[in-house]
């Protein structure tokens, strides 16, 4: 959606004005109700469409997004100053909530950008568009690849001073995930050596490179897709990221701890096979140095 198509409109024309406002900034930041109330009257007199957001599965608290972001200069200083994770941080988010800096950003600039501008501004006449509007209607973004599974990839794409975190699906196929025959969610780092915090590497034994890698857990891919997730939005907590995972492990349900399960078993029979195939191999490399002697 472009930066245009949010602006209010009136009867189709352009020309909207800002309301008369119906009490102070300071009036609307102590009383939430107040804000509430004012609010819901700015877009029903420029009538546009209003409804309250949700994020991670709660409805956005609109009162604290407008008083964190003017208390931090406007919306267009945060985002010419990179702070919205810091106004994210003040919403206590599940760390499964990916991207909630710009959905605060998004949300903002639709529901309270131009209720800013009435009430915290105090502009009056013809609606007008920032810097940041109008340079949301044209814009370049490069990606990388995080991670990837049997369904498509983990991706970053930085999209002008934000970097996202997501999901890209493969559009051919509808997929499902192993055995169970469920929706395919189950992520693989793109690295395929995890590095777990807290621990050290196992390394293979000196002087046998063929033989197989150990097979993991179900736990331990849930672990790996969770930890390269926070890494990305977390960078500076990775200490945390131990407690974190084991608590979103903790709260899944027995479906969605099946899919990793699976990709366990999957991977031990990966590992079972391949250590009989190697044992094979030695035991044919040991007979053929005994007939030598």
């Amino acid at each position: 959606m472009s930066a245009k198509s949010m602006l209010p409109y009136r009867n189709g024309v352009e020309d909207a004005r800002y309301p008369p406002p119906l009490a102070s900034h300071e009036d609307v930041v102590k009383d939430p109700l107040l804000f509430w109330d004012t609010l819901r009257s700015f877009h029903s007199a420029l009538g546009t469409k209003f409804m309250v957001p949700v994020i991670g599965g709660k409805e956005l608290n609109l009162h604290v997004l407008y008083v964190e972001v003017t208390k931090k200069g406007g919306y267009d200083k945060v985002v010419t100053e990179k702070k919205w994770r810091e106004v994210s941080s003040v919403f206590n988010f599940s760390p499964t909530t990916t991207s909630a800096s710009y959905a605060l950003r998004k949300h903002y600039f639709s529901y309270l950008h131009h209720y800013e501008k009435l009430y915290f501004f105090k502009l009056q006449g013809p609606l007008l568009a920032s810097a940041a509007e109008k340079e949301t209607s044209c814009f370049k973004a490069t990606g990388t690849i995080d991670g990837k599974f049997d369904c498509g990839y983990l991706v970053s794409v930085k999209v002008g001073t934000e970097i996202l975190n997501g999901v890209l699906y493969h559009p051919e196929q509808p997929c499902v995930s192993m055995s169970t025959m469920q929706p395919c969610t189950a992520l693989v780092p793109y690295n395929s050596k995890p590095h777990l915090a807290g621990r050290k590497r196992r390394r293979r034994r000196k002087g046998d490179p063929s033989r197989p890698k150990p097979n993991r857990s179900g736990y331990n891919f849930f672990f790996a897709e969770k930890h390269s997730k926070l890494k990305s939005l977390y960078p500076h907590r990775e200490r945390e990221f131990t407690k974190m995972i084991g608590e979103s492990w903790n709260n899944l349900n027995q479906e969605e701890r099946l899919v990793y399960q699976n990709i366990g078993l999957k991977d031990k029979e990966r590992y079972q096979r391949e250590m009989k195939e190697y044992k094979e191999r030695r035991m044919d490399i040991e007979l053929k140095q005994d007939k030598v002697h």
